[in-house]
């Protein structure tokens, strides 16, 4: 069983997006998708193979909180994705047509590259340095 190290909420303008891009284009597994009322879902989704990360998908309601979020990070929001085979699940990224803003590097603490997903979250995609 593995074990979930990083729960990441992810704001996305819709839900069916959100779940199209990381489950669809990403191929992350839908762990569950309830419908909460007033138009709100729980949405978890969890990258195959691959994770100790899960996300959870909320719907951003307005320019207020999108703006309040992307203010904490400079702009833009940023969050790690970690995975036990980086060469894998980066090949697995490009092919499903990922664009990726750094190119894979090693650096002390482990493999990682940059991408950003449509809704204007940066990524980095780790494998930490065991």
């Amino acid at each position: 069983m593995k074990q979930t190290i990083a729960r990441v909420a992810i704001v996305v303008p819709d839900y069916d997006d959100g779940i199209a891009f990381y489950c669809g284009k990403l191929g992350f597994d839908l762990i569950e998708d309830t419908e909460l009322g007033d138009g709100k879902r729980w949405v978890l989704a969890r990258p195959r193979g691959a994770a100790e990360t899960a996300l959870l998908l909320a719907k951003a309601e307005g320019e207020r909180q999108r703006a309040a979020i992307g203010n904490q990070t400079g702009g833009r929001v940023g969050f790690f994705l970690f995975t036990d085979d980086f060469a894998r699940d980066h090949a697995a990224m490009l092919a499903a047509g990922v664009e990726f803003r750094e190119a894979p590097r090693q650096e002390a603490y482990g493999s990682v590259a940059v991408f950003t997903d449509p809704f204007g979250n940066l990524w980095d995609l780790l494998q930490p340095a065991s």
